[in-house]
């Protein structure tokens, strides 16, 4: 089952986006893993997740009595001992959501030590996402930041494709650029954009110039109704189908990027 992983800096719509191809690769008939490992996480929301089930997910970064079991390391210990590869496999199923086919599973976000911290809570975020890598038979879309701390060198290369979201300005391109050079340097072999907030051809020019050779996936609208989806707590999926027909097209482009190996 095909892995992705989509990135861009906060406010892009990456999370959107991802919402949108969980959905539409459920209907597909695809198993579906929704990973949130943004830590502004919203993931959930965005695919239109109850309250009353959002309510019952703890991230699992702020699980410290799991973190101190698995890792053998009190949770907030920095320079301690502590297990690098600790036992995570049965961390899916106990710990995920599941809403209209789609499983959902929060990672949270790593406090005190700044990005890459060697922490037991990143020890076990990071052999949790290899885990969904390399052994999980589902599609798995990781909702990521920009800088991709959850994924390392030794499991990147198990990302089908890593998808990077600009909206029309040069300062989101300037991101999607450096995401396309950290790809190449954790030997992620496949790697494109796509365009968000497009509201005419000079947005859509706009970021054609500013990307340069970087590969452009597809383009998505500004749509109001997605804003007003968000506003209520519902899924753009289900409010906005100018955004999902768009969506659709990048879908199948996602797939026949990764299947014919290009």
């Amino acid at each position: 089952m095909p892995k992705i992983a989509i990135s861009g800096k906060g406010g892009v719509g990456k999370t959107t986006l991802a919402a949108l191809l969980a959905h539409i690769f459920t209907q597909q008939g695809y198993m579906v893993f929704a990973i949130d490992a943004d830590p502004n996480a919203n993931l959930g929301s965005a695919l239109g997740f109850p309250p009353e089930v959002m309510a019952h997910i703890t991230p699992i970064a702020d699980m410290k009595e799991l973190i101190a079991e698995r890792t053998g390391a009190q949770s907030g210990l920095y320079g301690g001992y502590f297990r690098l590869n600790p036992q995570v496999d049965d961390i899916p199923d106990r710990f995920s959501a599941q809403h209209r086919g789609i499983r959902l599973l929060v990672m949270g976000m790593v406090r005190g030590a700044g990005v890459g911290c060697m922490c037991p809570e990143n020890a076990l975020l990071r052999t949790l996402v290899a885990h969904l890598l390399l052994q999980r038979e589902e599609m798995v879309i990781l909702d990521m930041v920009a800088g991709l701390e959850h994924l390392g060198r030794g499991t990147a290369a198990a990302v089908d494709l890593l998808m990077g979201v600009v909206e029309p300005g040069r300062r989101s391109a300037q991101t999607a650029r450096r995401i396309a050079g950290l790809a190449s340097d954790l030997g992620i072999g496949r790697y494109g954009v796509v365009g968000n907030k497009v509201r005419d051809g000079r947005d859509r020019a706009l970021i054609e110039e500013a990307l340069g050779e970087v590969p452009i996936l597809g383009f998505l609208p500004y749509d109001p109704q997605a804003i007003e989806a968000d506003l209520e707590g519902e899924a753009a999926f289900d409010r906005a189908p100018r955004l999902v027909a768009q969506a659709r097209r990048i879908a199948d482009e996602i797939l026949a990027l990764i299947s014919d190996g290009r």
